[in-house]
């Protein structure tokens, strides 16, 4: 009896888990931490599909060339796409030199919601 309780517990272990795999960003455009010049688009690439009317992004300027004391400013008026396990937010024009502060969430095939973010800055 131990030894099949065993058996099953390393098979167990060595198969790759479906139901416990959750989805995580793999790459972003701009990366983390980065600084480019006038993004008119950012894109963030997970290591799994999720479902996209219940995903998005939300992003703020948190400083701005200049001004110390500048309140946190959210971005709106950006278009969301998912193609795949890809999550692309265009804006209507280059986003403006500035720290910029993104969050994402996103629910997994597996109902699962999860979420992160990371910040940029624009030259």
């Amino acid at each position: 009896m131990n030894r099949y309780f065993l058996t099953v517990a390393a098979c167990a272990l060595a198969l790759p888990g479906v139901a416990s795999a959750h989805s995580k960003l793999v790459a972003s455009t701009p990366a983390a931490n980065a600084t480019v010049a006038k993004p008119t688009k950012l894109t963030l690439t997970f290591s799994e599909t999720f479902l996209a009317p219940m995903s998005g992004a939300e992003l703020v300027m948190t400083g701005m060339p200049g001004m110390s004391d500048h309140p946190a400013m959210p971005i709106k008026g950006f278009k969301t796409a998912v193609e795949g396990k890809t999550m692309t937010l265009t804006f209507p024009r280059a986003l403006p030199p500035g720290s910029y502060d993104l969050k994402w969430h996103i629910v997994g095939a597996d109902q699962h919601k999860m979420e992160g973010g990371y910040s940029f800055k624009v030259k």
